[in-house]
């Protein structure tokens, strides 16, 4: 893993603030959770998102030592109100950032374009050793604010982006609306993983027939938002690092299934305990 640990890790998408059911409100996104878990995996980690500065300063301060945080300015802070988990989950968006511009991208090994809300905006850089994708983002709308989001087939900009990454992590939820961006992916050369919560993992290679991983699941999990962030984090850095598809999958999981053991994102595991699960087979 020392190799996959060299350089950094950049992650561009919207921190979110969401809104549980209980009313605790707290730091969300694909960004937040992804760049945190490569942080605490080794890599500096750094996150490119929009909102309002001194919201998202101020939801982020308890990570303040452990992420670079660059944020294009804007009046609000994408907002999220998030009801039940897994399959069951059902978000509305109570307001939106805008879109991310991508031309001022800094510098890293890994770029994760981790979008939630439809923010980003023009292709990735080249010049990266490894440019990950988590579709989620490009496939949602929402007719209004404080409607429930909804899924759509990607576009013509999202397709393109898809073809420009070396891999794409999604959820078997994700799978129908993305079925065209996944074909693009994989003409591209990418390899994609397709998560199924306590199901196996099918891990689609550019050529070749799909590969399934199988990984214990987490009885009663305390919390499982972010956890396929997390996945997607662990995945994209062991690629990086030289590790086979299916050997990232297994250490994606552990890191995934750690997560779910506690609340929000300061539950995301180390680098030595995500080591030690995948040695023991655990996920």
């Amino acid at each position: 893993m020392s190799a996959a640990l060299q350089g950094s890790y950049v992650a561009v998408g919207h921190v979110t603030v969401d809104v549980l059911a209980n009313g605790e409100r707290r730091p969300g996104g694909t960004a937040l959770y992804s760049a945190l878990q490569a942080s605490r995996l080794g890599l500096r980690a750094t996150i490119l998102t929009r909102g309002n500065e001194r919201e998202i300063e101020a939801l982020l301060a308890p990570f303040a030592d452990e992420l670079e945080i660059l944020i294009q300015p804007a009046p609000e802070t994408t907002t999220f109100a998030t009801t039940g988990a897994g399959a069951a989950r059902r978000q509305r968006i109570l307001a939106w950032a805008g879109s991310i511009e991508m031309s001022d991208l800094p510098a890293g090994a890994i770029l994760h374009l981790a979008p939630v809300a439809a923010e980003l905006a023009g292709p990735p850089p080249a010049g990266r050793e490894l440019v990950g994708l988590t579709p989620q983002g490009l496939v949602r709308h929402w007719p209004a604010l404080g409607a429930e989001v909804r899924s759509r087939t990607p576009g013509p900009a999202a397709l393109a982006l898809a073809e420009a990454c070396d891999a794409v992590i999604l959820s078997e939820q994700e799978r129908s609306a993305c079925e065209t961006l996944i074909d693009r992916a994989r003409i591209a050369g990418a390899t994609v993983a397709i998560t199924a919560g306590p199901g196996a993992t099918e891990i689609l290679l550019p050529a070749g027939g799909p590969l399934e991983l199988s990984l214990e699941s987490i009885e009663d999990p305390a919390d499982d938002l972010g956890a396929g962030d997390v996945y997607a984090a662990a995945f994209f850095t062991a690629l990086a690092g030289g590790l086979a598809a299916m050997e990232a999958g297994r250490l994606a999981g552990a890191a995934a299934a750690l997560r779910m053991l506690g609340p929000g994102p300061g539950a995301i595991a180390h680098r030595p305990e995500i080591e030690a699960r995948t040695q023991r087979g655990l996920a």
